[in-house]
């Protein structure tokens, strides 16, 4: 599970291989979710609301570059680090 960036505190990943539909993993203490990439909303797990907020703006200045990336690690390609929120 490569990790496609780093951001106060969340750690955003995509998995190797991993299932329909596109999504992405996010990480921030003990908490953990998956974002949908098209229709930015959390698929399952949980956030606090604040990184939640930050990580869904985020994600929708990025949502081509995690489209990217989802597809390349779909295939077992290497991903690429996507810049952080600042």
């Amino acid at each position: 599970m490569p990790t496609i960036s780093m951001f106060r505190g969340i750690k955003v990943y995509i998995n190797y291989s991993d299932h329909a539909p596109p999504h992405f993993h996010a990480v921030y203490g003990g908490d953990d979710c998956c974002i949908l990439i098209n229709e930015l909303e959390v698929l399952e797990g949980r956030i606090p609301s604040k990184q939640l907020k930050m990580l869904l703006g985020w994600a929708a200045l990025h949502q081509d570059e995690l489209m990217e990336n989802w597809n390349l690690a779909v295939i077992n390609q290497e991903t690429f680090v996507i810049d952080p929120l600042r």
